[in-house]
């Protein structure tokens, strides 16, 4: 990540995950008591999630990251945070309730490992159980914020035909000015 990311270890991105995009992403879904979160970057995510699940197992591809929230949560024993990949996660088939990825896909390099992400995440995931996932809107400026480091914005468009391809069905996905966000079934 590139220093323009320091915005989301920040107090006002804290603040924006847990009064709005969050509340707006999750709606009423319920993602169950042993839930995966991919990709929690610093850990704004993380700090909402832990509170309103019994299980957490956060997934982060970066090192240092990883190393960080292991550190912050080292005292939480319902949050496992893990370094991993993704795209070849390490779990049973079935295991979690629910899983969530926030304001985090446009850092995947390609579709294609976005779409093996999307697939894991289904391989892993219990019959039935949802997926809620965020994030931004491609736009020229946060192209020019993530300069130097990897930008792939997910086109909304797009997520109900690769969601179902990836093993989910009932797909919903809301789109706004700012953001999308989308929520699918495991089959």
């Amino acid at each position: 990540m590139n220093e323009a990311h320091e915005y989301c270890g920040s107090d006002e991105w804290r603040q924006l995950i847990r009064e709005v995009i969050l509340p707006w992403a999750l709606g009423e879904i319920d993602l169950g008591d042993d839930v995966l979160e991919v990709g929690p970057g610093y850990g704004a995510t993380t700090d909402v999630l832990s509170e309103s699940v019994a299980r957490l197992t956060s997934v982060e591809i970066d090192d240092e990251l990883a190393a960080m929230l292991h550190d912050r949560f080292a005292d939480v024993p319902t949050v496992d945070i893990v370094r991993g990949d993704a795209t070849a996660l390490s779990y049973d088939d079935d295991r979690f309730s629910g899983a969530a990825c926030f304001t985090m896909l446009h850092h995947v390099p390609t579709v294609d490992m976005q779409d093996r992400l999307f697939a894991e995440v289904a391989r892993v995931l219990r019959p039935g159980a949802a997926l809620v996932a965020s994030d931004s809107l491609g736009s020229d400026e946060l192209a020019v914020a993530h300069e130097g480091d990897t930008y792939n914005p997910v086109d909304p468009a797009t997520l109900p035909g690769r969601l179902t391809a990836a093993g989910f069905g009932d797909v919903r996905v809301k789109v706004t000015d700012y953001g999308w966000a989308a929520v699918a079934r495991a089959r």
